[in-house]
């Protein structure tokens, strides 16, 4: 079966910034698919490769098969695209932004409406249907960002931090239409700096740093790489110093909410530890838990070996 995107000897400059490395991958048919990366690491500019926004000045991009290069407009055909910044027209209302879309992409117009009316119905925006978008709050523009690049069933989807600085309610939306998209079969390729978002959709990840891929695996295989990295969360009854736990078996102590969470090589020893603190503060445990290491803890360990 032909991948849905192959990425092949991507090079990108900017001047004298080298901003994609030579970077290779492939994605597979309806594979929801993550590039995470620090900022600057050329994540956004892959992106923009990969859409035909920007060429490179070496590689080849292939959408279902198509040379993006050659072909661009049937390519970009089979794309949508959710930018970080939403691309809608403020002037129009919300349904008719969805219909120019759909008209864009050659639909017909019992199709582009009964698609219009089924997107706002899933994105929890059929009340305000025929309002003007420009009245909208910025989560109410992304989700008709969203539509807009979903209203034509695309076969490849982009988002490029789709869900940032927006509310609960818009972030939840779209992620399960995103994810109900995924489930139809479409191919999703998601740029985020929610590790914890990337870890729950992604059925892989690659994590990019200076324009280079430094990892390409399952956020399972990836954790498991550094099993050896462990946590303990403990809440006490009372707020903790931090500086307590310095023993040797304790490689950092840090807040996490209304928590501790100590990192160790040595969950045993770690724990000990612990208790020791308890019974020498006279401190009552409110919870306490172990923890692998996360894909959070994966990324940042990475990066900092690739810098």
């Amino acid at each position: 079966m032909t991948p849905s995107i192959v990425a092949d000897g991507l090079t990108k400059k900017f001047g004298d910034l080298l901003a994609v490395d030579n970077i290779s991958f492939s994605v597979e048919k309806g594979e929801f698919f993550g590039l995470l990366g620090p900022n600057g690491a050329g994540k956004t500019t892959t992106i923009r490769i990969l859409t035909g926004v920007l060429k490179p000045e070496a590689g080849k991009v292939t959408i279902d098969g198509i040379d993006l290069r050659k072909d661009p407009l049937i390519a970009k055909e089979r794309m949508g695209e959710i930018p970080e910044v939403g691309t809608v027209y403020p002037d129009i209302t919300a349904r008719e932004n969805l219909e120019l879309f759909g008209r864009f992409y050659g639909l017909s117009r019992r199709s582009r409406e009964d698609r219009a009316d089924q997107m706002l119905k899933d994105l929890g925006l059929h009340d305000r249907a025929d309002s003007p978008v420009k009245g909208f709050s910025k989560g109410m523009k992304q989700r008709i960002s969203i539509g807009c690049a979903m209203v034509h069933e695309p076969s490849v989807l982009f988002l490029d931090e789709p869900t940032e600085g927006l509310d609960v309610q818009s972030r939840r939306l779209i992620v399960d239409k995103v994810k109900a998209m995924n489930a139809k079969g479409c191919t999703v390729v998601l740029t985020t700096h929610n590790i914890e978002d990337a870890s729950r959709l992604c059925q892989r990840v690659c994590i990019i740093n200076k324009g280079k891929i430094i990892a390409i695996d399952t956020p399972e295989h990836l954790r498991s790489a550094y099993e050896r990295t462990r946590s303990i969360e403990v809440s006490f009854d009372r707020k903790v110093d931090c500086s307590l736990f310095s023993a040797r078996c304790v490689t950092k102590a840090e807040e996490y909410g209304d928590k501790l969470r100590i990192h160790t090589s040595n969950v045993d020893e770690a724990i000990g530890e612990i208790m020791r603190i308890k019974e020498e503060h006279g401190l009552n445990i409110i919870s306490m838990s172990t923890l692998g290491p996360s894909l959070e803890d994966v990324f940042v360990k990475l990066t900092e070996e690739a810098k």
